[in-house]
């Protein structure tokens, strides 16, 4: 058994459907943990990891 913080409180993650996906692209990756209940979304957690400083970039292109 584990707890789930949800907008309904903690719940056994037992009680929810879990879903996670993510997506690839040139500048990041991002991965989520999705988890519902009775067809409601009760909680998302979201991962992003950036593959370039994309902030200094726009900054180095603007000073050029």
């Amino acid at each position: 058994m584990a707890l789930v913080t949800t907008t309904k409180g903690d719940m056994d993650d037992s009680l929810l459907e879990k879903k996670e996906g993510s997506v690839d692209t040139e500048n990041e990756t991002t991965n989520w943990v999705e988890y519902w209940h009775q067809g409601e979304l009760v909680h998302r957690s979201v991962h992003v990891v950036l593959k370039k400083n994309v902030l200094s970039e726009g900054v180095a292109a603007s000073i050029a």
